[in-house]
């Protein structure tokens, strides 16, 4: 499995599904810079390689890579940067590994770059015996641009907490049509979980807490959430309705000149807007949260809306990528950029308790209606070894 540079969910999809593939039988290794092995738990065998640095470096990196492409049967890689480099180190080797590419983003931007990068995807559904994506859209994607073979492959989320494997008749966990109880550990106690949160981050204990976790990246358009959050603030009768004041937590971490930026633009805002930086307690910080807000320019079926679902907490997000599919009629979706739109979703649910609880309970519906990890580990077994079977060269 080849993963690039990866701090967010790519990277923990990566180190899960080859963790619970290992545990199936297969021999499973990873190769992937050194900023992906160290920010994840893997559970088996990593090598930092990655053909980037000077000359040198680039070409030891390069030729390492080739060697442990060599000894495969499938190579499976996540994500475009790591589909180049495995379709151009499988080339020419004999025998060829099966080689599947995992889509889990759609190419944004614009002028050059935004070329080059098509020409990298019409390279991968030229080459590649298989392209997954994430969400429809990047599925419709690949099958525009021409695919062999192209198929959705949806990411599971690690669940917020803890969860009950077997619904109250006993059904397993791992049945398509299962009914899964998915209990936030940190949830068991929201009060106290509030209590504690409020307590750590000196918060005024009647605020409403609005959160957020993304990485600090423009895709994730946090401008337009800050934007929303001065919008609310400034809204004598959201904040009527709402009966409290309202306390935005924007986790993760990533571009530090942007995080500059927002936090310059928070300040001027006049909402009460905190940059908690990356977290380890992310199952808290949910079962904290009165609302979830995500205003991302695009996603596929983000690993966090998906926990946010589990854990019962109200989502606003972007109608965009693979997030309508994702939510359904579980949450709330706004247009991408619309920062009136998303304050106005979210001071709805700050002052409609009623509605936040319905909300809740269609989210955890929702969420047990997705496949979960076992479910995807099986669609990947299938695919490895329907791969080897047909691969070019092998026998």
């Amino acid at each position: 499995m080849i993963v690039g540079p990866a701090t967010g969910g790519i990277g923990a999809h990566a180190a899960a599904l080859s963790g619970d593939i290992a545990a199936t039988g297969v021999t499973v290794a990873v190769v992937c810079p050194e900023v992906t092995s160290r920010r994840f738990d893997w559970r088996v065998p990593v090598e930092v390689v990655w053909p980037a640095g000077g000359p040198g470096p680039r070409r030891r990196g390069w030729r390492r890579l080739r060697e442990l492409v060599a000894t495969a049967d499938v190579v499976h890689a996540q994500g475009h940067q790591a589909g180049l480099l495995a379709l151009a180190a499988a080339r020419g080797t004999n025998p060829r590994p099966a080689v599947v590419v995992s889509w889990h983003n759609a190419v944004l931007g614009s002028g050059v770059r935004r070329t080059i990068r098509a020409l990298g995807e019409r390279a991968q559904v030229r080459y590649a015996d298989l392209v997954t994506g994430a969400s429809l859209d990047l599925v419709e994607r690949a099958s525009h641009l021409g695919a062999r073979s192209v198929e959705l492959a949806p990411v599971a989320a690690p669940r917020a907490g803890e969860a009950a494997s077997d619904d109250a008749s006993g059904a397993a966990d791992d049945s398509a049509t299962r009914a899964v109880r998915v209990v936030a550990a940190a949830a068991a106690d929201p009060a106290s979980a509030r209590a504690r949160l409020r307590a750590d981050l000196a918060l005024d204990p009647r605020a409403l807490l609005v959160l957020t976790v993304s990485r600090i990246a423009p895709q994730k358009r946090l401008d337009v959430l800050l934007d929303a959050a001065r919008i609310l603030e400034q809204d004598a009768d959201a904040a009527r309705r709402a009966g409290a004041p309202v306390t935005w937590l924007v986790v993760g971490d990533g571009d530090a000149e942007l995080e500059a930026a927002l936090r310059a633009q928070a300040a001027r805002s006049g909402a009460d807007v905190r940059f908690l930086g990356a977290r380890g307690d992310v199952p808290a910080l949910l079962a904290a949260a009165d609302v979830f807000a995500l205003t991302s320019r695009w996603e596929a079926r983000a690993l966090v809306v998906q926990e946010a679902m589990a854990a019962g907490v109200p989502v606003v997000v972007s109608g965009v990528g693979g997030l309508p599919e994702l939510v359904g009629d579980a949450g709330m979706l706004v247009r991408e950029g619309d920062a009136l739109g998303c304050a106005t979703a979210v001071g709805d649910l700050l002052g409609d308790p009623e509605r936040r609880e319905r909300l809740a309970t269609a989210g955890r519906r929702r969420f047990a209606e997705l496949p979960g990890a076992v479910d995807i580990t099986r669609s990947w077994g299938t695919r490895y070894a329907r791969l080897v079977r047909s691969a070019r060269g092998l026998r």
